[in-house]
């Protein structure tokens, strides 16, 4: 078996800066997402105990804002797993790189699946959380209709 230099792993150690780049980036957005579940959760707990002395109109609302809640949390759920699939795959993409390096085999067929699938599903996880703001925005409007209806009422 031949010996390795360390100075030969440079050119390795550059070329493995782009997923770890890519997986600074998919961080970032995991913080907002985990953020985003638990006001999701706190909204969620809130709702449910003001659903507790609520009847008529103010049950339906309450009951409208839940499903919407259920809903937001569903979408941020699927968002942060895909967001850590695609990290896993930046990690595993580090892996293939030094083994490339190491064993002196061709992995570009693998390298390419790898850094294609990890970018698809941090693709995927940026859709679906657009998706919950769209989602969040029912529930604004909910609050909004709600707020100028008793104005209207009140007048």
């Amino acid at each position: 078996m031949e010996t390795v230099l360390p100075s030969s792993f440079l050119p390795v150690i550059q070329l493995s800066i782009t997923p770890v780049i890519l997986l600074s980036g998919v961080s970032g957005l995991l913080i907002t997402l985990t953020n985003r579940l638990g006001r999701v959760v706190d909204r969620t707990r809130a709702l449910a105990r003001d659903s507790q002395g609520a009847t008529g109109e103010g049950q339906r609302h309450i009951e409208r804002q839940l499903e919407i809640m259920w809903q937001r949390a569903k979408l941020i759920r699927l968002a942060v797993m895909f967001a850590g699939s695609s990290m896993l795959l930046s990690c595993l993409l580090v892996m293939v790189i030094f083994l490339d390096a190491t064993m002196h085999r061709e992995f570009a067929l693998e390298l390419v699946a790898v850094f294609i699938s990890s970018v698809v599903l941090l693709i995927a996880s940026l859709a679906v959380f657009l998706r919950d703001i769209h989602v969040s925005l029912r529930a604004l409007r909910l609050e909004v209709e709600r707020a100028r209806s008793a104005q209207r009422g009140s007048s």
